[in-house]
């Protein structure tokens, strides 16, 4: 039997689908805007096929992590984007925003210095060094 007051929804992903340098951009707004800490982006293409790019920030407290992240999710639905994942927005010591092709990970300083992400995607970009800090080949 066909229900003639059945209401058809249709959705569609934004045609065409931001480019990552587009949620980059929308991502150093909101985190500027919030005023985050020692922010850092790294290219991870062709080091992890889960996504394209990784920004690294720090809040001040747990309360100032969960505001810098909520503020990278509403802007970035200004973009006509959704998070594909949000987690750890209860504790607030490390909430990563998962976009597709920018992945957020917004931490408190002790949390960021004891996991070292930056230090781990990085690994091999740059030539080894000699005590003086001279590039060695």
């Amino acid at each position: 039997m066909k229900n003639e007051n059945a209401q058809v929804i249709k959705t569609q992903m934004p045609d065409p689908a931001p480019s990552a340098e587009a949620i980059l951009a929308s991502v150093r707004h909101s985190v500027e805007n919030l005023k985050a800490k020692d922010t850092t982006e790294i290219d991870v293409r062709g080091k992890s096929s889960v996504t394209d790019h990784m920004v690294i920030t720090s809040g001040t407290s747990t309360r100032h992590v969960k505001s810098i992240a909520n503020e990278i999710v509403k802007d970035i639905k200004k973009l006509d984007i959704m998070p594909l994942g949000i987690e750890g927005e209860r504790e607030a010591e490390w909430v990563l925003v998962d976009l597709g092709d920018v992945v957020v990970h917004v931490m408190l300083p002790r949390v960021r210095e004891f996991y070292a992400l930056e230090r781990l995607w990085t690994v091999g970009d740059q030539p080894p060094e000699d005590e003086d800090g001279e590039d060695v080949e």
